[in-house]
């Protein structure tokens, strides 16, 4: 079975019958909080970690390929527990693959936040740019690397190089209602605006 997902267009926080018609089938619910901020109310944190080392990642065939894998290996390692390993992994390439063409061509940038040491990627997310309009994709944070600081410093950094070099005049985000970094994005200037839903299935194992 393929990966399925279905979203419809409410905005309002109702759920309708998603737990009846699609979670009795097998699916996930999956529930966000979209934020928005234009350029100039993204503000620091007082606490954000001022070590690590926040850069876009050069999206050429060839270029950063380390950091690529990382990033790739990042985003399996965050994953739910239902998802099957290597087809995640499969899935998070392809995806990435798109996403490089995109800011390849000036749409974005995936960046990264890097031990200053060693040089290892602690936190990472990517910003697709259009019309002005920037959506974060994939914010994400090492285990080991949580609660140091380093989201909110990744966050700010990159909504300050899309604005500067991608034209970016407002951010939209997504959280999770029931995860902290829902409140450390209003901490960072954002707002909620809406409240959604979606319906989602990741081959299993054993499936087709």
């Amino acid at each position: 079975m393929r990966h399925r997902t279905f979203a419809w267009d409410e905005t309002g926080g109702v759920e309708g019958a998603a737990r009846e018609e699609f979670v009795a089938r097998g699916y996930d619910l999956d529930e966000s909080v979209g934020l928005v901020a234009a350029a100039d109310e993204v503000q620091a944190h007082a606490r954000e970690n001022r070590d690590v080392v926040v850069r876009p990642l050069d999206p050429a065939l060839g270029a950063d390929e380390e950091l690529w894998d990382a990033v790739v290996e990042l985003q399996v390692a965050n994953a739910d527990d239902d998802h099957e390993e290597q087809a995640h992994r499969s899935f998070t390439r392809r995806r990435l693959e798109d996403l490089r063409a995109h800011f390849g061509a000036g749409r974005g940038a995936w960046y990264a936040a890097l031990d200053p040491v060693c040089g290892a990627v602690n936190a990472c997310c990517g910003i697709v740019v259009t019309g002005g309009r920037a959506r974060f994709q994939a914010v994400d944070t090492a285990e080991a690397y949580r609660r140091r600081g380093i989201c909110s410093r990744l966050v700010v950094e990159a909504a300050k190089h899309s604005a500067e070099h991608h034209g970016a005049e407002r951010f939209v985000i997504d959280a999770d209602p029931g995860y902290h970094a829902l409140g450390l994005y209003e901490s960072l200037g954002f707002t909620r605006t809406e409240h959604v839903f979606g319906v989602c299935r990741w081959p299993r194992g054993g499936e087709r």
